[in-house]
């Protein structure tokens, strides 16, 4: 009876002891989690086909806008890789909330100022006549706000620091106003002498402007500078100031550079206000840069271009009193143009390509980065093959790496179709210049890439039959024997590694 009675505690034990309700504990949760696994096994289809569904419409609605093709492979790929993310930024960029009230703005201020454009009918009329092709471009950037300009005078420099001596006398010489716009200035030494000027023709009655992109409240300058240069009578703004929340219009900064004085005298080209421009800073070996003047109805042009920047978000959009149009004897025709995301038309990139179309000799090139879309590559490619010499010159030492090894995976394309490369060898390329045929040439601020050519806010000069046109070609000639030409041999020999790095580059790089 004994081992009778000892049995029934160990089975009770073995039934409602701490090892079986474990043990029972365990089978349900794994049961639990087989039976969400099964449901998840049945809705697998259903999800998949969602995704794979959504993911198709999105791509269909990508491919059917009017968007760069390279862009839209861009988006395409996003969206592929991550449909709901890549959907949420595509959305939010093509929404464009943040920017398409600044874009209203801007063009509302651009109508106002045409009302003050020179009249071209008879300069419209007698190119037309002289030169069919230059009158269609003339045409075409007139109808898109970029007037035709005679009698203006023109110089072109090859160094910063040159074009940098002759803003400072030309900025003594003020009388009326001075006008600035600029994508960077830094308080180093080639501000402080600009400023100890302004300061000065302030104080004498002349009426000083400074704009300048919010990119320099970040790097260069503090948040209250504009109020600091008030307390000098310097009026300024800031276009586009960071803030503490998401929005498209970080996305386009204002990348122009501008100098007028009196509406007489302008200047424009890459040189920014910070002493590497004029080569008094060392960052990436000597730094090549260029700009122009410009005096007579051109500055006048130029004048106008700044204001309707600067009065955009006014509600008096004054310019009649700064447009004097002044006429100084000169041969050939410039025609200032700015350039931005509000337009439908983006004028640098359609320079660019009439130039290269209509070339007959050569066209010759200075760019800090080569980030082409397709258009660009073919309409450069088709150039060398009907024989033109076409001839780009980049930096051999570069500012940002990406760019660099974005600009090297275009070079065995051109390189095969004729076109030559050269890399400035005492080091970087800041310059933007187009030059063709001794005749049409570009100095502006618009780069061969992407943000330039589609996202900033840019300006140039076209220049036909200038003086300037003889300097800038002076120029050419000496910096291609400064620079060291890349033939295909040595194009073909970058690392494995380096290309791939490009080509995933590549891919985002419309939308970098």
């Amino acid at each position: 009876m004994s081992r009778t009675k000892s049995k029934k505690p160990a089975i009770k034990r073995l039934i409602f002891g701490r090892a079986l309700l474990v043990i029972a504990a365990l089978l349900l949760q794994i049961g639990l989690l087989f039976s969400i696994w099964l449901s998840i096994l049945r809705k697998i289809p259903l999800v998949t086909g969602s995704v794979a569904l959504f993911t198709a419409i999105m791509l269909i609605v990508v491919l059917n806008t009017r968007d760069n093709p390279s862009m839209k492979l861009s988006w395409c790929i996003l969206i592929a890789i991550a449909p709901l993310f890549g959907t949420v930024v595509y959305l939010f960029f093509k929404l464009d909330i943040g920017h398409r009230a600044i874009s209203e703005l801007l063009r509302r201020s651009e109508i106002e100022s045409d009302r003050y454009a020179p009249d071209t009918t008879a300069a419209i009329t007698r190119i037309k006549k002289e030169d069919p092709q230059f009158y269609r471009l003339a045409k075409y950037l007139q109808d898109n706000g970029a007037y035709l300009c005679e009698n203006t005078q023109t110089e072109y420099y090859p160094l910063g620091e040159e074009m940098f001596a002759v803003m400072l006398t030309e900025l003594e010489k003020a009388e009326r106003f001075i006008f600035l716009e600029y994508f960077s200035i830094a308080q180093e030494q080639m501000w402080e002498q600009i400023l100890d000027i302004l300061k000065r023709k302030a104080a004498q009655g002349v009426e000083v402007r400074v704009l300048y992109d919010g990119g320099c409240d970040i790097s260069y300058f503090p948040h209250n500078y504009p109020q600091k240069l008030a307390t000098m009578g310097i009026q300024c703004k800031v276009f586009s100031p960071f803030r503490i929340f998401v929005s498209t219009h970080y996305n386009n900064r204002d990348h122009r550079k501008i100098m007028v004085i009196d509406g007489k005298v302008a200047f424009t080209g890459g040189i920014n206000i910070l002493d590497r421009y004029i080569n008094r800073e060392e960052v990436f070996g000597h730094w090549k840069d260029t700009g122009i003047l410009v005096r007579g109805e051109g500055a006048s042009e130029f004048t106008r271009i700044f204001l309707q920047m600067w009065n955009y978000r006014e509600k008096d959009l004054v310019y009649l009193p700064y447009l004097n149009h002044a006429e100084e004897k000169a041969e050939g025709y410039v025609i200032p143009f700015g350039d931005g995301p509000h337009r439908n038309q983006r004028l640098g990139k359609m320079v660019y390509l009439s130039i290269l179309n209509q070339a007959k000799d050569y066209v010759y090139i200075m760019t800090p980065y080569l980030i082409l879309d397709n258009e660009m590559v073919t309409a450069m490619t088709f150039a060398a093959a009907r024989g033109v010499d076409v001839r780009i010159i980049l930096p051999h030492i570069p500012d940002k790496k990406y760019a660099f090894l974005l600009a090297k995976s275009h070079y065995t394309q051109l390189l095969e179709a004729g076109v030559r490369i050269y890399e400035y060898t005492p080091g970087f390329v800041h310059a933007k210049v187009f030059l063709s045929d001794d005749l049409k040439g570009v100095v502006g601020t618009i780069n061969l890439d992407y943000r330039s050519l589609y996202l900033h806010y840019e300006c140039a000069a076209f220049l036909y039959g200038v003086t300037a046109i003889d300097q800038m070609k002076n120029d050419f000639i000496a910096t291609f024997q400064s620079s060291q030409e890349i033939t295909l041999q040595t194009a073909r020999k970058q690392n494995l590694f380096s290309r791939m790095i490009a080509a995933i580059l590549k891919i985002a790089a419309p939308l970098m």
